[in-house]
């Protein structure tokens, strides 16, 4: 990976028939990006679960899908796909990674991060797939939830549709599939795994929260049923890794997300659950972040071992 990327833009339909997802898929041209590296064709998927020549050093490519969502930027509801280098297949782990707010997914995939992990997967010899969805509403802040409104539903896209968009019919294990997020995208990572225990094997969150802090009331009633302090039960056989700057003094409405990482580290372990807490310099953004992710990719790939 690394040495060069193609984007592709595809718009994806979906038919809920009798609980099953039908997607259709129409390619359009290719759409160059000024991206650092020269463009290459997405490699196609292959029906071996995990095979042998998978080289992780490759040219990578890159890809938007969609549905239509009338909640979303433009009507459609989006994920961003960086894919390594070689076929698609089912044993190949996937990071789905989740803005912060306010943010979008072009901030993450068009910046420093793919090259950076894309080296990161150089080094450890283990490629895998960055999925990185939309969770954009207008200005609400959906805290990656669906909201008790109807306004938008982005916790059943991150946990229904992308998977289907991104893994197609090679669905993976929840030992080959990652959640992960920045700052309200942590609290996001945190919550969807604990909802949602038989999906996600392993989390990061990175300036995230672990309570709830919900401004435009998208739990209504309920938000306790998204709290991640109640839902520890559902941790069980999962692994959490947690970046909190030493600077990190970001206001929530009650409190800051100072502490943050600490606490729900404690409450992690006291569910006998594996976490490893780092505390870089710097405060609530890529300079405290980025330096960390060499030491999440060795985190994962424990995971994945």
């Amino acid at each position: 990976m690394g040495l060069s990327r193609t984007v592709t833009t595809l718009t994806v339909s979906f038919a809920l028939l009798g609980g099953g997802v039908t997607v259709a898929a129409r390619e359009g041209a290719p759409l160059r990006v000024p991206l650092k590296n020269p463009a290459v064709a997405e490699p196609a998927r292959s029906t071996d679960p995990s095979p042998a020549a998978a080289p992780p050093c490759g040219p990578s490519s890159d890809a938007v899908l969609s549905m239509p969502d009338a909640s979303a930027p433009g009507g459609q509801r989006a994920v961003w796909v960086h894919r390594p280098a070689g076929p698609d297949y089912a044993d190949l782990p996937v990071v789905y990674l989740l803005h912060g707010y306010p943010a979008d997914p072009a901030a993450l995939a068009h910046g420093s991060l793919p090259g950076l992990l894309d080296r990161e997967m150089c080094r450890t010899g283990r490629p895998f797939v960055l999925a990185v969805p939309d969770g954009r509403a207008g200005r609400l802040d959906t805290e990656w939830g669906d909201d008790a409104r109807g306004r938008f539903a982005v916790e059943t896209f991150v946990t229904r549709q992308a998977v289907a968009l991104v893994e197609g019919g090679l669905r993976r294990a929840p030992t080959r599939r990652v959640i992960a997020g920045f700052s309200m995208g942590g609290y996001g990572a945190a919550a969807l795994a604990l909802r949602h225990p038989d999906e996600y094997g392993q989390v990061a969150a990175f300036g995230g929260y672990f309570r709830i802090d919900d401004p435009d009331h998208v739990f209504g009633a309920d938000p306790g049923a998204h709290d991640p302090g109640r839902l520890l039960a559902s941790a069980g056989g999962q692994r959490y890794f947690l970046v909190e700057g030493r600077d990190e003094h970001t206001a929530l409405q009650r409190g800051s997300i100072r502490g943050e990482a600490e606490r729900f580290a404690a409450e992690l372990r006291s569910h006998q659950v594996s976490v490893a807490v780092l505390h870089p310099p710097g405060g609530h953004g890529n300079d405290a972040w980025y330096p960390e992710l060499g030491a999440l990719v060795d985190f994962l790939d424990a995971g994945w071992r």
